[in-house]
């Protein structure tokens, strides 16, 4: 079996699935490119807006891109802002809010599974990270 070869991935090429609640990612590293290990990517938020409080079966680490956001971490609110980064244990209910109601904000995530689920708190609805366009 030969070796996988190296990607380039440019978020420009990519078209983003929108998540509802002003909020649009672009999956960069995914098991559709050949990852065995890891998944990462971009998560753009309007103005305002903000993703449901939710849980991963793994961990996640998060770093403001562009803007200032509010990271909910387990119920505590933090201010945020490019190049923060925030380190998110499994099953820890988190969030993150555009700070600002004028302007965007992007943040680059990275998850330690390519078998992330993404469950969100309020309906225990479960998905896989890597499969979800919504």
């Amino acid at each position: 079996m030969s070796q996988p070869h190296g990607r380039i991935m440019r978020p420009s090429e990519i078209t983003p699935h929108e998540r509802g609640g002003g909020a649009r990612t672009t999956p960069l590293v995914t098991r559709g490119i050949g990852s065995t290990s890891l998944l990462n990517g971009i998560t753009e938020f309007g103005p305002g807006a903000a993703i449901p409080l939710h849980t991963h079966n793994c961990e996640e680490s998060v770093m403001v891109l562009e803007g200032e956001a509010i990271a909910e971490l387990d119920g505590i609110q933090h201010r945020i802002a490019a190049t923060d980064t925030t380190w998110v244990p499994a099953n820890l209910p988190h969030r993150f809010i555009n700070a600002s109601k004028t302007e965007k904000m992007r943040i680059f995530w990275t998850y330690a599974s390519i078998d992330a689920t993404r469950t969100i708190v309020a309906t225990g609805e479960t998905r896989s990270v890597d499969s979800e366009r919504t």
